[in-house]
This record gives structure tokens, C-alpha cells and sequence, in this order.
């Protein structure tokens, strides 16, 4: 049962996948048309999902299930995990590579691979309170406090206090 993100409650359950590369406007049309589609029918046993989908800075997708409504299941987590994988196949972008880690510099999305940030802090092209995209939300209350972090309150933090 599809419904509009922003009216999700804070303790609705999210998955964020962050795209390889930034996803052109024919793109996001295409996932905001199967998304909206397969929010549309997701179920749990059977039963139906209040659930929403967002596409936020050509990158990012965010799934969620209102669970006061009906609980998301194991397999209906897998539907979902499956029909991400669909969109992979379909569109030529891989949502599920966690070696790239985005920002936000100058209102663009900078990425890098996992294995440069140290670098890349000590080159000063990250700083301190360059904003970093947390992917670990688990809930509303979570995408909305924590959505954009700064590096040094992230899991980053450890290189700054080297």
C-alpha cells in the first residue's frame, strides 16, 4: 500500500542504497515508476505493507515500511532486496557496492572509494564538518536527525582525532 513519505511516522522502518554513479533524470523516472509500483502491492504474508520510496540527489534510494501498520517480514525484505537487484539489471547501476562513501562539498556529491578517505582527510579535501550521507539510518526519526553528518561525527571519526 503506497503511501506518501513524508506522512511515514519516526519509527518507520528504512533501507537507504546509494547507487554507484549518479543516476540521470530517465533513470529516476524509471525507479520512482517501480518503486511506486512495487510499494504499491509489497506484502508481508500476504498482508499489505504501508510503505514509500524516495529518490533523493540522483544517488540515493530509500525504501520504508510504516511497521504500526504491518510488520515487515524476512521474506518481504527479500522482495525487496530482489526488486533493488532488478533495478540494478535494469538501469546498469549497482546499489549494493558499500567500498564508495558520498558527501555532500559545494551542494554536489563527491565519492570516494572506502580506501582513500584517510587521504583524502589528510590531502584536506574532506574536512571535519564535510557532510557525509549516512546510510545506517534504521528508522524516520533516524534519515531526518542524522540523514547528513558531519565526517567527524561519523564513523570517520577516528581519523580525525589521530
Amino acid at each position: 500500500m503506497l503511501t506518501e513519505f513524508t506522512n511515514l511516522p519516526d519509527d518507520a522502518r528504512i533501507w537507504i542504497y546509494q547507487a554507484d554513479k549518479s543516476l540521470e533524470a530517465d533513470q529516476v523516472n524509471r525507479i520512482e515508476a517501480r518503486a511506486a509500483e512495487f510499494c504499491a502491492h509489497w506484502t508481508a504474508h500476504n498482508t499489505p505493507l504501508k510503505s514509500s520510496y524516495k529518490v533523493l540527489h540522483n544517488k540515493f534510494l530509500v525504501l520504508a515500511v510504516d511497521e504500526s501498520y504491518n510488520q515487515a517480514s524476512g521474506c518481504s525484505i527479500d522482495t525487496s532486496v530482489r526488486f533493488v537487484q532488478e533495478l540494478e539489471q535494469q538501469l546498469g547501476v549497482s546499489f549494493f557496492d558499500r567500498t564508495q562513501v558520498a558527501f555532500l562539498i559545494d551542494e554536489h556529491i563527491y565519492t570516494t572509494g572506502l580506501h582513500n578517505i584517510k587521504d583524502e582527510i589528510n590531502a584536506g579535501k574532506i574536512a571535519r564538518e564535510t557532510l557525509t550521507f549516512n546510510l545506517q539510518a534504521q528508522n524516520m526519526a533516524e534519515f531526518h536527525q542524522q540523514w547528513l553528518v558531519p565526517a567527524a561525527e561519523s564513523w570517520m571519526k577516528r581519523y580525525f582525532n589521530a
